[in-house]
C-alpha cells in the first residue's frame, strides 16, 4: 500500500505521498474562487452616457444644450451670448427658463457645459444647480485636447 509503513514492524519512512487529495483540495478553491470572483471585483471604468448622433433632420427635436462660461463672467447658451448687464443671478435663471423650455419639447435632452479652466468652481456649480432643477440629469463637461500630447492634460498652474 503506497504510503503505509512496512509491515515487518520497523520506523520506516513512507517512500510515497499521495498527492490526490491535495489536488482534489486545490481544484475545489480553485473553482469556488473563479465563481466568487465576478462578485468582488467592481469595474474600473466610469459610468458615462454618451450622447447619441443625430441625422440633423429638420423638425428633429433638441438633443443637447450647451452651456458656455467665459473666465470674465459672460455666458452663452447655444451658442447665444447672454447681455453683459446681467449679473449671475439672472444668468443662472436665463439657464433654468431655457433648460426647462427645451426639456419640456425633450425629456432626453443632455446638456454640456464648456466652461474655461479660470472659472470658479462655485460658478459652475450653481449651473449645474439649474440644470437639475429645469429636469435635466445627464450633464457633461467639454475638454479640448492638448496639442502633440497622448496623455491627460496637465492642471492649471497659479
Amino acid at each position: 500500500m503506497a504510503g503505509a509503513a512496512s509491515q515487518d514492524g520497523g520506523d520506516d519512512a513512507i517512500v510515497a505521498i499521495n498527492v490526490t487529495p491535495l489536488v482534489d483540495v486545490t481544484l475545489v478553491l480553485l473553482v469556488i474562487l473563479m465563481v466568487t470572483m465576478p462578485f468582488l471585483v467592481t469595474p474600473q471604468a466610469l459610468p458615462m452616457d454618451l450622447p447619441k448622433v443625430s441625422s440633423g433632420a429638420p423638425g428633429e427635436k433638441q438633443t443637447l444644450l450647451t452651456v458656455e462660461l467665459a473666465d470674465n463672467g459672460e455666458m452663452a447658451i447655444d451658442k447665444q451670448r447672454l447681455p453683459k448687464e446681467m449679473d449671475t443671478k439672472e444668468m443662472d435663471q436665463e439657464v433654468l427658463k431655457r433648460a426647462k423650455a427645451v426639456h419640456t419639447a425633450n425629456p432626453e435632452l443632455r446638456a454640456v457645459i464648456n466652461a474655461d479652466a479660470k472659472v470658479q468652481h462655485g460658478r459652475i456649480m450653481s449651473v449645474i444647480g439649474m440644470l437639475r432643477s429645469a429636469g435635466v440629469q445627464k450633464i457633461a463637461f467639454g475638454v479640448m485636447a492638448v496639442q502633440g500630447s497622448n496623455g491627460p492634460a496637465p492642471a492649471p498652474s497659479k
